[in-house]
Order: structure tokens, then sequence, then C-alpha cells
């Protein structure tokens, strides 16, 4: 995922690094120089990431909880046609990317199977918040038994099967996504 804003915090970041490396050869006043100049450095990198983490856009999510952080890129499957083909036939997916199926309201039958799907995934159910209210873990290429969400499912995000344990990503965790109403997001755009 390449963002602007972090490539050019990067590049500031080691123009400096290369600026100060010379006051190493100072001995200790020159190592204390360039620590604070390192910090300042450090500090307008985060700046940069945060700007860039405060994007809401409709074809990226970030997840947050106890655990940290996670984006992803994601393909929108807003409409019925959208839902209904998934990323059935799909090979592969990259780890970053998923797939963001969002409903007209909150529904307590929402459903997924894996018919035709051809990578295992995981499903991480949504309700009308953002909030994450059931994980699935692992769904089995081409298996055609029913994974409900459970009661007021509003999204459910498909990523790589594992990703969501591997990462931590627990229930109670909070999505930010245009799709969820400023009105009501618990981590509003």
């Amino acid at each position: 995922m390449g963002n602007r804003g972090q490539g050019a915090g990067l590049k500031r970041f080691d123009l400096l690094v290369r600026r100060v490396q010379p006051l190493f050869a100072l001995g200790r006043s020159g190592a204390t120089a360039c620590c604070r100049a390192l910090g300042a450095a450090s500090l307008l990198l985060m700046a940069g990431s945060v700007a860039v983490a405060g994007e809401c856009r409709d074809d990226k999510v970030t997840l947050r909880g106890d655990w940290g952080q996670a984006s992803f890129t994601v393909e929108l499957a807003d409409d019925e046609a959208e839902r209904n083909q998934g990323l059935m036939f799909r090979e592969s997916m990259p780890k970053s990317a998923g797939m963001l199926f969002i409903y007209p309201g909150p529904s307590d039958r929402i459903g997924f199977w894996m018919k035709n799907t051809l990578i295992p995934l995981d499903m991480v159910f949504l309700d009308e918040t953002g909030t994450v209210r059931r994980i699935h873990v692992n769904a089995i290429p081409h298996d055609e038994r029913p994974i409900m969400g459970g009661p007021g499912i509003m999204a459910v995000l498909e990523i790589n099967g594992g990703l969501a344990e591997v990462m931590g990503i627990t229930e109670g965790s909070q999505m930010r996504h245009p799709a969820f109403g400023k009105d009501v997001a618990a981590w509003p755009c």
C-alpha cells in the first residue's frame, strides 16, 4: 500500500539521518545533537502516518482494538450482484487486501458460504456502528454450509484465512469506513 504522505515522511527521515550521521564523529555532544534530530524526525514521520491513517476512503478500512491497528485496501460489495459474486473464483488475494460487504441496514439473516471460493477466508461481521460482533476464522474453500453473522449485522469484511487471528483482531474491535454513519459510528470518519 503506497501512501504518499508516509513515503514523503520516510524520505524526510532518510535525508535527516544522512545529514546528522557526521555529528557522531564529534563525540558526545555530536551524538546528543544527533539523537535530538532523530527524535524530531521520528515525530515528523509519525505525524505523516497519523495524517495518512486519518483518511477515510471507500477503498480502505482500518480496524483498531486493544491489539493495535490494521488497514486493508478493500473492494466494495454494496449491491446485490456484487455481494452474490464476492470473492468467488479468486486464486489469491494480497495480505493487505479484502472485500467489504455492505448491506442497506442491520439484519439478523446475513450469512455466507464458500461455494466456488478457492481460498480460505476470515469473515469479520460488523454491526451498524462498525463494531466487530463475530469473527469466523479460516472458512473452508468450497464449503456449502452457511456461516451466519448473528443479530444486527450490517457489514462483513473478508480477508485471507487466519489473518484475523495472527493480527489479534477480536470481537469489540472497531472499523473506520465511510459506510458507517458519523452519527452512529463507534470510530467515525
